[in-house]
């Protein structure tokens, strides 16, 4: 039940009243509050956390997600665990250093959406693993467009 929990929360509903929250106190730009939010909770707080558990917990995501119920994969399961952890921080941080938003967008995007593809082309998929290829793919689209339309409207 926590897994479906901090998805939905971290990809969907906290960056959703993030935005709407700025929104009320005056801020207008729409594709940055996009950015900014979908950045920080969806790139920084899940995949922190998710590296954490793939750190600490490789047989969740082994086991529980790909459904490779090996002790063999956990080096692989932690070293994905290290790149997330990494990828996190940098959200994180792009609240206070905003510089970072575009960039971990950009990255985060890409990996979500290789992720996502993985997903759908599993056979075994249960269901933790359709909740990741939902939400890997939602967030792919999301970052990934913010990424295109900042670099467009940048290039005006």
């Amino acid at each position: 039940m926590t897994y479906p929990l901090v998805v939905g929360l971290t990809m969907f509903v906290l960056p959703l009243a993030s935005m709407g929250l700025e929104l009320h106190f005056g801020a207008a730009d729409w594709l940055w509050l996009i950015g900014k939010w979908f950045v920080f909770w969806g790139v920084g707080v899940r995949l922190l956390l998710a590296g954490l558990r793939q750190y600490l917990q490789p047989g969740f995501t082994s086991r529980d997600i790909m459904g490779i119920d090996s002790g063999q994969v956990y080096l692989l399961v932690r070293e994905l665990g290290g790149a997330n952890l990494a990828s996190g921080v940098v959200g994180l941080a792009s609240l206070a250093l905003p510089s970072f938003v575009l960039p971990a967008a950009i990255a985060s995007g890409i990996f979500y959406a290789v992720a996502g593809v993985e997903h759908v082309r599993s056979k075994h998929r249960g269901t933790n693993e359709t909740i990741a290829l939902v939400s890997d793919l939602f967030i792919a689209v999301v970052l990934i467009g913010f990424a295109v339309a900042a670099l467009l409207r940048g290039l005006r």
